[in-house]
């Protein structure tokens, strides 16, 4: 094989998925291409739309996650590889378009997130101090584009979700700012933003029952631990029959999650009885209810903005049927955020599944369709919520990297020339292309330089690590 015969794979999205994905074509490369005809060389390029790597992790996940900090680490040395080439403030179909990828390289693999969220399919949402949970995730970590300010006047607001950006949501609205900064990147902007919050009660609305909700004993642990914050329940959303704990026991992960809630009840009865504390026994002046059988039906306003939302309880059974009761009742708040789903993003000339909200795609191999009568189209791929929408944890995207690789390896070895279909097979190619459009990536190295200067700004402020949030600066500090 020539110098340039090595395989040539574009993937777009350096977050989770294809950072994951990058890693593990190559190590599986290693391992079987040459059983199969494929050598076990390989040349991946990483394009990213934001002047930094890693999505989901700077910028969807709450901040004060202690676990972010090793997942940003491993996949800053999984980029750290030859093999894997950055290119960050890129953008596919701005920057670069599929003919131009499939000129250049033998497969492209979408690893696209999410940046808009589900609509909340109730009246009301139109009213001022209605959010979705996705613009807030970005002013809250200080996403590029994202919004600099937040209302937080409102003194009661609810969270409507069941799952962890939900969680997220309404700890980053009851926290304690000093502490939040003390422990995380923060940014100033969102200090301030906190500092100033005047929320003292909120409410987290979850449709079905403590046994059918979809949290992380992670984030349930996070929530035992908020400065100031009495927990409050309703004791009657835990009186499960034997039916329900017994379904819940058949999972792990279930039964783990319901066992954290119950000592959540136990915290919440200690707080009340000693006085309306928080988890150190500190007086509280902020209350964080847990709604659970709880749906919300309408958001209720005055004058064009929030007063209410209104509730009607449910009843869930084992398998999780929720049933409605007919029992309603207004809870008066002045914010409603809601985090029912997000809407991972469509790609330009591919077809979008509205229904499954992914790329159209039959186990991560891209459809013309999405529909029935769609049929593969070669040499294209998703993974990740591109590939199955948005649901599960950071680490699923993991056992979707190897499916897809494993499909990509198998459909490399079967074409002709060993797999290498792409014509133009000059490395710099790509590079040549960027810079005639007046395009200047940021490369790993550029990466480096703003990750070094957020961590020395962090320094003087006694913390580990400290973001910059506006682009421009970011390309000035890659760039010197």
């Amino acid at each position: 094989m020539t110098e340039n015969s090595e395989l040539r794979i574009a993937v777009i999205g350096a977050g989770p998925a294809g950072v994951y994905s990058s890693d593990i074509f190559l190590r599986q490369l290693r391992k079987i291409g040459g059983d199969m005809g494929l050598g076990d060389k390989a040349r991946i390029d990483l394009f990213e739309k934001l002047p930094v790597p890693f999505g989901l992790v700077r910028y969807g996940v709450a901040p004060d996650h202690p676990s972010i900090k090793f997942i940003a680490d491993a996949l800053e040395k999984t980029l750290d590889n030859p093999d894997i080439h950055l290119y960050c403030d890129v953008e596919f179909g701005r920057d670069l378009t599929l003919e131009d990828l499939l000129e250049r390289y033998d497969a492209v693999l979408f690893a696209t997130g999410a940046v808009e969220d589900k609509p909340l399919p109730i009246p009301g949402t139109e009213l001022e101090g209605v959010y979705g949970a996705a613009r807030f995730v970005e002013w809250y970590d200080g996403y590029p584009t994202g919004a600099r300010q937040w209302p937080l006047d409102a003194e009661s607001v609810a969270v409507i979700g069941g799952g962890n950006v939900a969680m997220d949501v309404a700890r980053e609205l009851m926290r304690d700012a000093d502490d939040l900064k003390s422990r995380t990147d923060i940014p100033d902007n969102v200090y301030e933003g906190i500092k100033a919050n005047k929320a003292r009660e909120l409410h987290l609305l979850i449709r079905r029952g403590v046994a059918q909700a979809k949290f992380s004993v992670q984030e349930l642990r996070e929530l035992e631990k908020l400065p100031g914050v009495q927990l409050i329940i309703d004791e009657d959303d835990f009186d499960l029959d034997d039916e329900t704990v017994e379904a819940a026991g058949r999972d792990k992960l279930t039964r783990q999650m319901v066992e954290e809630l119950f000592a959540i009840r136990e915290m919440a009865e200690d707080m009340e009885d000693d006085g309306d504390v928080d988890f150190e026994g500190n007086p509280a002046d902020r209350k964080y209810f847990l709604h659970f059988n709880t749906a919300p039906v309408e958001i209720v306003g005055k004058d064009g903005a929030v007063c209410a939302i209104r509730v009607e309880r449910t009843v869930t059974r084992a398998d999780g049927t929720m049933t409605r009761t007919g029992e309603f009742r207004d809870i008066p708040v002045q914010a409603v955020y809601h985090a029912v789903g997000y809407k991972p993003a469509a790609a330009p000339g591919i077809a979008y599944d509205g229904r499954r909200t992914t790329l159209a795609n039959s186990e991560g191999r891209i459809l013309t369709e999405a529909s029935e009568n769609g049929s593969v189209r070669p040499r294209l791929y998703s993974t990740g919520w591109a590939k199955r929408g948005p649901v599960g944890l950071i680490g699923s995207t993991k056992s979707d990297a190897l499916a897809i690789v494993t499909h990509m390896l198998e459909d490399l070895a079967a074409a002709a020339d060993g797999g290498r279909i792409a014509p133009d097979r000059d490395p710099e190619s790509v590079d040549r292309l960027l810079a005639d459009r007046g395009v200047t990536p940021i490369d790993f190295a550029g990466w480096k330089r703003i990750d070094a200067f957020e961590r020395s700004e962090g320094a003087r402020e006694g913390r580990e690590h400290k973001k910059v949030i506006d682009p421009d600066r970011m390309r000035e500090l890659a760039r010197s």
